[in-house]
Order: structure tokens, then C-alpha cells, then sequence
């Protein structure tokens, strides 16, 4: 389905798309889904591009017009990501006919059709046709749910918090309600994150050292696990949603005895991490030093500490618990000591690396309810699961970071 820009139409063009939009809905007379496809796209090669055909370019005024262009478009790239999207409709391939004298809307039409072509939709008496459709499809059960769905960013929340609690609480939720309708027995994994906690884990004595902060008592060596409060504490409004979502699926698995797993994750990261300028730092920071863009730090002196754990890994968490489900845990999830870095130590190692200088701008104001110094400590996870272990290390994420064609501009 093409996109159209709502903004640049007039209020009576607005009204009169909205109008069609709701009678769209409104006509519904089955399930579908509305799935909206955003990808990143580079203009490195439309720049290139760009940039040679102003060589062979003889007018002064047209070179010089071509060239505030490609400055602007460069500038544009560096303060926003330049996105490409899709939309869809989605529409199943058979539908439950609960009437067929009464089959209208939105491809209603094709109630015929599907009830010829569709081995699927059975040959019954309309008062029982759309129940056992229903049963047929509901008797197809995910051997695994894992609801990853979210709104990630601190700043965009703060600016939308309805979008953003209705797509990490609600939308939680709504997956939660259909898993114990539908598939009451299906492990359902949940991420979480460990903004749950907060700024709660800034409490921990802190020492600063030549490159980083560090937990000053021997008992936090290993890091922040999961009797960390999560309350009387400042979170960021995504934090709060987050929270929310987080008790509800501990309370669906007490209360209705389901298999259900949070996981407060911190830096989940790999090859093909789009990392963006205020969360995936790690993957940002190569795009910064291969594009030499200007990768900003954000407070603390660039002292701050995040561990890092591959998506290989964390698909092998996923296996181990699938194997083994539990009812209503709670795990940390993230590299340990063993993957934690700082934002200098990680500056200094990509530089080192690719042999290049990394642009850097020092903001001296933090992110609201950032962390200073966050290593997961995943002792509990490991206790129930022992097989489980981090098979990536730093520098395993960083060589498949430089290798990777995601991140090369």
C-alpha cells in the first residue's frame, strides 16, 4: 500500500481521508493486521552520485546551487536517520463466516471466492461454519511466544506518552490475553529492560577510575540483579510503561499458571543492530567512526558503563528456557562483567581497530535516569539453567561489528 505525506494535505483533504480510513475499519468483517515497514536507507551512493556529476558541471550558478544541495543532504543524513517505508495489509487466508447472508465490507466480496478456492473454510451450515473455522485456527498453537514488540526511545515517550504506554503496557497486554485464551501452555518469553530498575542501580557506591566507573564494594563486583528495587525511583516515562508490562506478565503467570519469562535487558546487540544516536551505542559508534560522523557523549565524562550481549546468545536463552520452561521468573539479561565497557574504552577500541579518529562532542548533561555504571549480573539465570553460557565476547561483537556489510557506509 503507498504512503501519502497527511501533513501536506489541506483540513479538508485530512477530513475526507480519515472518513475513508474509519469506513475502512468500520467494514471489517474479519481479522487483519495493519503492519508498517520502516527500513534505513544510506544516501552514501546518491551522494557519490551526486558528487560526479558536478565535476562535468560548466555553469558557475548550477555548481554552486548543486553544491549547497549536497551539503544539505548530508547535514540532513547526520541529524536524522533517513527512512524508507512500507505498509501493508494483511489479510488471512481463510476467514470465519459467522453469516454468509451477512458477509459485507472490506473484500467481502471474496467471501465466495475463499469458500470455493479454501479447503479450509468447511462446507457447513452457516450457523455452525464460523465456529468451527474459529476452532481450526485456534487449535494451530506457537510452540514459543516471544514478545519483543516495543517502544524503545526515552525522548520519544516523554513526547508521546499514550503511543508509548499503549504499545509497551496495552500492547503487552492484548499478546498476554490471547496467549491465555489460545495457547495457555506455550512458553511466553517477555523483554523487558532494565530501565524497570530505574535509576535506582546509581545508588551503588561508585569509584571513578582512568576510563570508567566502577562499583567501590566487593559485594557489586558482579552487578545489578533482580532483588534491585523498582520503585521510588525516577525511570523515564518508557521505563514506567515498560514496568507495567513487566508486572503484568508476572502476574499472568501466577495468577493463570503460565510459563512465563522477564527479561530485563540491557545492551542486546550484533551485526545487524541498527543502533541510532541515543540507544545501541555500540553499533552507532561504529556507523560514527566508518561514516566519520560526530558521535556524541552524553554526561559522565564518557565514563559510563554498559556490558554487551550478542543476539546469538540471547537466541540460546530463548532455546534453554523453551527446553525448560518456568512459571512467573524474572532474570537480568546482558554480557556481565566480562562484556562491560565504557563509552571511552569503546571510543579508544574502535579507533584502535580501524585506525581512525572518531569525531567526538561532549555533551555535559546525562539522559535523564541513565545509568552510570549498569553490569548485569546474571547469576540467578545461570543457577536455573547452567548449560547456558556467553559464547561472544567483546571483541567477537566488535570484529563481526567491522565486518559486518549492515554498518558500512
Amino acid at each position: 500500500v503507498s504512503a501519502v505525506n497527511f501533513e501536506l494535505r489541506s483540513s479538508d483533504e485530512q477530513h475526507a481521508m480519515l472518513q475513508q480510513f474509519q469506513g475502512f475499519l468500520d467494514s471489517l468483517d474479519f481479522p487483519a493486521q495493519i503492519v508498517i515497514q520502516s527500513r534505513k536507507f544510506s544516501v552514501v551512493s546518491y551522494l557519490d552520485a551526486v558528487r560526479s556529476a558536478l565535476t562535468s558541471v560548466k555553469n558557475d550558478l548550477l555548481k554552486l546551487q548543486g553544491t549547497e544541495y549536497l551539503r544539505f543532504v548530508e547535514e540532513l543524513s547526520d541529524l536524522s536517520n533517513i527512512m524508507v517505508k512500507k505498509f501493508f495489509v494483511v489479510i488471512p487466508i481463510s476467514v470465519p463466516v459467522l453469516d454468509q447472508k451477512s458477509s459485507k465490507g472490506f473484500l467481502g466480496g471474496l467471501g465466495k471466492f475463499w469458500k470455493k478456492k479454501s479447503a479450509q473454510v468447511p462446507e457447513k451450515p452457516a450457523d455452525d461454519a464460523g465456529d468451527a473455522t474459529l476452532k481450526e485456527q485456534l487449535d494451530i498453537r506457537p510452540d514459543l511466544i516471544i514478545h519483543s514488540a516495543a517502544q524503545p526511545s526515552h525522548d520519544l515517550a516523554s513526547k508521546r506518552p499514550f503511543d508509548d504506554f499503549d504499545v509497551n503496557a496495552v500492547g503487552t497486554l492484548n499478546v498476554l490475553e490471547a496467549a491465555r485464551q489460545y495457547c495457555l501452555e506455550s512458553p511466553f518469553i517477555f523483554m523487558s529492560t532494565n530501565k524497570v530498575y530505574g535509576d535506582a542501580p546509581n545508588e551503588l557506591p561508585l569509584v571513578e577510575l582512568e576510563t570508567r566507573f566502577d562499583y567501590a564494594k566487593k559485594e557489586d563486583y558482579e552487578g545489578i540483579d533482580e532483588t534491585c528495587r523498582i520503585n521510588h525511583c525516577l525511570h523515564s516515562l518508557f521505563g514506567a510503561s515498560k514496568a507495567s508490562a513487566d508486572i503484568m506478565v508476572q502476574e499472568y503467570g501466577r495468577y493463570f499458571n503460565m510459563p512465563t519469562m522477564c527479561l530485563r535487558g540491557g545492551c542486546l546487540t550484533g551485526p545487524n543492530h541498527s543502533g541510532a544516536e541515543l540507544h545501541g551505542f555500540l553499533a552507532y559508534l561504529v556507523r560514527c567512526v566508518k561514516e566519520g560522523r560526530t558521535y556524541k557523549i552524553f554526561g559522565y565524562k564518557g565514563k559510563q558503563v554498559r556490558d554487551n550481549i550478542h543476539s546469538f546468545d540471547v537466541c540460546n536463552l530463548f532455546y534453554a528456557f523453551y527446553e525448560n520452561p518456568k512459571t512467573a521468573v524474572v532474570y537480568n539479561l546482558g554480557g556481565t562483567r566480562k562484556n562491560s565497557i565504557s563509552i571511552l574504552e569503546a571510543v579508544s577500541r574502535f579507533e584502535e581497530m580501524t585506525g581512525k579518529k572518531l569525531k567526538v562532542e561532549y555533551v555535559d548533561q546525562n539522559r535523564i535516569g541513565d545509568h552510570i555504571c549498569y553490569i548485569t549480573n546474571m547469576n540467578k539465570f545461570k543457577t536455573d539453567y547452567p548449560k547456558w553460557e556467553i559464547t561472544r565476547s567483546l571483541d567477537d561483537i566488535f570484529r563481526e561489528f567491522m565486518k559486518s556489510p549492515h554498518l558500512i557506509s
